[in-house]
């Protein structure tokens, strides 16, 4: 069991794990720039000694800036039914990227039905989180800093050098300092949900230019206790829930409200209002941990959840679980699966519209969000 984390370092071309505490960093506390940036720091929301170095140097983890894509068929003899994909639907079309491939890079610049898309994982905070990478009319791509803010991994945007927060897509160092990244929905499926959904989707490739032991991990045993004190978080996590509990967090109108994976075990169909807004968590066994055993096939199943609003025609929806990965709405007595697709029923063929959500680690969330509701 890792009981502290073993961070990727990349040197001569070869993988090498080593234990790392990180730099101290408090040396740019006073700092007007940064050595080896072009980073304005004297433009920052942030002061600099919180940032901390999580062992690989800038773009140390590289970035997918050409993807290569796979159709359903050419992934399904690569991916395990159980290994978690994280998926984005634009325009009618839908991506896979599967976990396998996101430890290894963290960032994809990708472009989906048209829209310049930043894909980004952190698997420190189990993080995945979808950007329009379009701001004021210039498009960035993105790459890893090598640094890390609350456990939390750094962004640098190639065509300012700010530094941006992948938690909350926000610029915190830089000259787009106070600019905030528009969040695109998407979802943390199985490989088997993707491929039964979305039959015509497409799906990131291994193909990434760079050799990398795609499903195996550098991040065995991470999430073995969920009691264990985050890398780096640089403060004690908020015991309001285990610091790695899973948990679904759900985002609109300014407000947040989460909801633990233990609960979602035990009652896989949640309701309530955030922000003012009706939404509805499934939650659904038969996906792996990506941050558990050494390959991602052999690792525990810790389940997916997803969010979405429950109104289908002005109508809202009640729901109650019909097992392993099955819903009920009780105004039709249609069957529904965690993408949100009525699969039988009056309703059948119809689509639940996803909610922005994600399945972050909860000290990450509570770091981020302090005052975030927990739906008990």
């Amino acid at each position: 069991m890792v009981r502290s984390l073993l961070v990727l370092m990349l040197a001569a071309g070869s993988i090498v794990l080593a234990a790392c505490g990180g730099e101290d960093g408090g040396d740019l506390a006073s700092a007007m720039s940064i050595p080896g940036w072009k980073t304005d720091a004297s433009n920052r929301s942030v002061a600099l000694e919180e940032f901390r170095s999580g062992g690989p140097p800038r773009d140390g983890i590289p970035p997918i800036d050409d993807p290569k894509l796979l159709g359903v068929t050419d992934a399904d003899r690569l991916l395990d039914d159980t290994e978690p994909v994280m998926v984005v639907e634009l325009g009618g079309r839908a991506r896979a990227y599967p976990l396998r491939i996101m430890v290894w890079h963290e960032i994809v610049n990708d472009r989906l039905a048209g829209r310049p898309i930043a894909v980004t994982y952190c698997p420190l905070c189990n993080s995945a989180v979808v950007f329009d990478r379009r701001v004021g009319g210039r498009e960035l791509t993105f790459g890893t800093t090598g640094k890390l803010r609350r456990s939390d991994l750094v962004m640098w945007d190639r065509q300012t050098e700010s530094w941006w927060q992948q938690f909350s897509g926000e610029a915190l160092v830089g000259e787009l300092t106070g600019t905030v990244l528009r969040p695109e929905a998407s979802r943390t499926l199985s490989w088997r949900d993707f491929k039964r959904a979305f039959p015509q989707g497409t799906v990131l490739s291994q193909d990434t230019g760079v050799e990398r032991p795609y499903g195996r991990i550098p991040y065995e045993g991470y999430d073995a206790d969920p009691d264990e004190q985050p890398f780096l978080l640089d403060a004690e996590a908020d015991r309001r829930l285990p610091p790695k509990e899973r948990v679904l967090l759900v985002r609109s109108g300014g407000a947040s409200t989460a909801i633990a994976f233990t609960r979602l075990r035990r009652d896989p169909v949640v309701a309530g209002e955030v922000g003012g807004a009706p939404f509805v968590g499934f939650f659904a066994p038969g996906v792996r941990s990506a941050l558990d055993r050494a390959v991602i096939a052999d690792s525990r199943d810790v389940g997916s959840a997803a969010a979405y609003d429950p109104r289908v025609d002005g109508r809202l929806l009640r729901f109650d679980s019909g097992g392993r990965g099955v819903f009920v709405d009780a105004q039709t007595s249609s069957r529904w699966d965690l993408t949100g697709r009525a699969v039988s029923g009056p309703l059948e063929g119809r689509r639940l519209r996803p909610l922005r959500h994600d399945q972050q680690f909860w000290f990450a969330v509570a770091a981020f969000l302090p005052d975030v509701r927990i739906l008990r």
